[in-house]
């Protein structure tokens, strides 16, 4: 019997809110005929973009969380592999990394899982920028710049908000990296299918081809401190009677005063029964049009550089979910996590409705 064909394995990488699970969610659709599964990789306990994505046509979904997976949940690649493997059968894998992850050390990951069996090939290595917000981590984050670096696309997202003169200066900034590597821009999130597959994994090759050159600096290929750049928040509510649900109206307090230079991603996987608006105002749809007024329903929330939104989940989406009505998960810039927590604390951002509640929050790392 022929022997089944490799799962292409493609890595999407970029620094925290660039818009990789939009880009992601975009592709799927393209290729009715390809079994899709991703592995995602995520700061935090709150498995958020999993829940959107399980929404997808999408054949399989794997999140691992609390580390990063270039450095300390590396060896744990492997069995999420396998398991996406067996129970879901793809013809690709997508693997979307943490904000702060370095790609070519995955890559290499792959590559070293592959040899032996056969079973995986790397298809490339894609990057996706925020424009709009690139030139506040480009000052700080060394590893926004090893992903732009190590990479065979770069997306270009969010660029439709900004003077065309400021994309020049993101293109400038790339450009230093001098690296030959093609661009795309993305319409809102979206890009092509064609120019996303099949670009072959030219950057792992390139970077393997310095490290030969340049010695083995550090068998591990790079600053494994590079998670210090970013402090992550947990945050649970547990309510102390009957489910009544988050109160939304403080918690956009909390969505409108975090400022993107201190606080780079907020997730959250919520209760109530007020109606919560995304940032450009929009109620978001309420579970069942014949619902009860004040019913409770559970909604995902996702905040990036000043913009959130929220999305509802139906009913078999949140079976078996845990009882909170809220876990979420802040990512903050170095040295600001004590200080949004006291902020969260002492002004009451996060609460239940009727405020009866218990609010934890502990820091991640």
């Amino acid at each position: 019997m022929a022997s089944k064909p490799p799962i292409l394995i493609t890595i999407v990488t970029g620094f925290l809110g660039s818009g990789k699970t939009t880009m992601i969610l975009s592709l799927i659709p393209q290729m009715k005929d390809t079994r899709f599964a991703i592995l995602k990789n995520e700061f935090g306990d709150v498995a958020v973009d999993s829940q959107l994505a399980s929404t997808s046509a999408i054949s399989g979904v794997r999140e691992m969380l609390n580390g990063c997976i270039c450095c300390n949940q590396v060896g744990q690649l492997s069995d999420a592999l396998s398991t996406l493997d067996t129970t879901a059968s793809p013809d690709r894998i997508l693997i979307e990394t943490s904000g702060s992850a370095f790609p070519a050390t995955l890559a290499l990951e792959i590559n070293r899982l592959a040899s032996p069996t056969g079973r995986y090939a790397l298809d490339g290595v894609v990057s996706v920028i925020d424009v709009e917000n690139w030139k506040g981590y480009d000052d700080t984050s060394y590893t926004a710049k090893i992903q732009a670096h190590y990479t065979d696309l770069i997306v270009y997202n969010k660029w439709e908000g900004v003077s065309e003169r400021a994309f020049d200066v993101v293109r400038d900034r790339v450009a230093d990296l001098e690296v030959p590597v093609a661009t795309e821009r993305s319409d809102r999130g979206w890009v092509d299918a064609r120019v996303v597959f099949g670009v072959d994994a030219k950057g792992v090759r390139r970077w393997e081809s310095e490290v030969e050159r340049e010695g083995r600096e550090g068998e591990d290929g790079h600053r494994h401190d590079h998670q210090s750049e970013i402090e992550v928040l947990s945050v649970t509510v547990k309510e102390a009677a009957s489910r009544t649900g988050v109160d939304v109206t403080r918690l956009q307090q909390l969505l409108e005063q975090a400022p993107k230079d201190e606080v780079y991603r907020i997730k959250a996987v919520l209760f109530t029964s007020q109606s919560p608006k995304s940032s450009d105002g929009q109620e978001t749809e309420t579970a069942r049009k014949d619902a009860l007024q004040n019913s409770v329903e559970r909604y995902v929330l996702n905040w990036a550089f000043g913009r959130w939104k929220y999305t509802r989940l139906s009913e078999q989406e949140t079976s078996g979910e845990s009882p909170s009505a809220l876990r979420m998960t802040i990512m903050t810039a170095r040295d600001e996590s004590n200080s949004w927590k006291k902020r969260i604390e002492s002004k009451e951002l996060i609460r239940a409705e009727d405020g009866n509640s218990i609010v934890e929050i502990r820091r991640v790392t």
